[in-house]
């Protein structure tokens, strides 16, 4: 693989900053948003940054092959290697056009509330695609069925009729960094409040609203 790509995140300012990574970090990143985005009931921060630097090792990749000798062991070892990369690039986006495709009216909702500075869920590819499933999607609803109703029913709240992605649903994760005095709400009427420390490497079934923000943080990850 070449040098290490540059990954630009925003920090909690707002502010962008360019991090090196090397390739074996670039992939590990790939496969942790891959298994965040495949376990996350919504949908996560665009890590577009990953992918188009994933892409552009994938194309190096492949030109070193070219020129690597035939026969050699080695060559389908980093074949294989190429495939596997393609196969978790390739799941990580589908995942999230079926979660777009599922929940767009509110995906859109947020990305309009979004504040200045604050990431945003949706790449541009991944924002145009849900704004013309949006505008598909009431096109087809009025052509097949609203225009044959009654004038007073012929509108829509695509945000009321659409499923909002379900936060209360339960995960497994991996601790990443230890996090103390975590609120985790009752599961019962019975059942009070508590506050629960996380040490790093321990592994927890839990409430995802209740570590969604260790999430999008790194401190956990979904298993």
């Amino acid at each position: 693989m070449a040098e290490g790509p540059e990954v630009r995140e925003l920090d909690s300012d707002g502010s962008s900053e360019e991090l090196v990574l090397t390739p074996a970090q670039l992939i590990r990143s790939l496969e942790q948003a891959w298994l965040n985005e495949k376990f996350a009931p919504e949908l996560l921060e665009s890590k577009s940054e990953i992918v188009e630097c994933v892409m552009e090792q994938l194309d190096h990749m492949e030109s070193n092959l070219k020129r690597a000798k035939h026969g050699d062991l080695k060559v389908s070892i980093h074949r294989m290697e190429i495939e596997r990369i393609r196969y978790v690039l390739s799941s990580y986006l589908r995942c999230r056009l079926v979660k777009i495709e599922k929940f767009f009216p509110h995906i859109l909702e947020k990305e309009k509330s979004r504040a200045e500075g604050e990431p945003s869920v949706l790449s541009p590819e991944e924002f145009a695609f849900a704004k013309e499933y949006m505008a598909n999607t009431e096109t087809y609803l009025k052509n097949v069925a609203l225009k044959h109703m009654p004038p007073n029913l012929q509108k829509v709240d695509l945000l009321r009729l659409v499923p909002k992605p379900n936060l209360d649903s339960f995960v497994f994760l991996r601790v990443q960094e230890r996090q103390e005095n975590i609120l985790v709400e009752p599961e019962t009427d019975e059942q009070r409040e508590y506050v629960i420390d996380l040490e790093e490497g321990s592994q927890h079934l839990i409430r995802y609203k209740t570590i969604a923000p260790l999430v999008g943080s790194g401190a956990v990850q979904l298993i």
